[in-house]
């Protein structure tokens, strides 16, 4: 009786699998560690990366490599903090978080939420002006 509920789970297991669906109804997600290595060197080099340069050469040979190490270090934080809120409760079968604002409304909830929003349109906002004018000065 015993190997046969295992097989029935194995079963199960098995065709969970097969599921075009993840766990939450979604379809499921095909990335593999080329596209996510992919998608993390867009992500981080871009027009920021075109003044790292001119900006280690403004702080010195001290100063410059200090600053890099100390944002580099926020960043692995901030990556393993969002890492961490990908599922809510469980690290397993949580319930998952698929943009930043759902993260924060399932750990935070109510005035958090609106808050870390309206923060999160205000740099939107202001990363655009900045790339607008960056640009800009770049094109003369």
């Amino acid at each position: 009786e015993n190997s046969s509920a295992a097989t029935t789970t194995a079963l199960n297991h098995h065709h969970h699998h097969l599921s075009p669906y993840d766990d939450d109804g979604r379809p499921k997600r095909t990335g593999t560690v080329w596209t996510t290595s992919s998608h993390v060197i867009t992500a981080v080099i871009g027009s920021g990366v075109l003044s790292l340069a001119w900006s280690i050469g403004q702080l010195g040979w001290i100063g410059g490599p200090l600053v890099l190490l100390f944002f580099s270090v926020v960043t692995l934080y901030t990556s393993y903090f969002l890492a961490d809120s990908y599922r809510v409760g469980d690290p397993i079968n949580g319930k998952r978080s698929y943009t930043y604002m759902e993260a924060i409304d399932n750990i935070l909830g109510g005035k958090n939420f609106i808050f870390c929003g309206i923060m999160q349109y205000i740099n939107l906002y202001a990363t655009a002006i900045g790339f607008t004018i960056g640009a800009a000065i770049s094109m003369m």
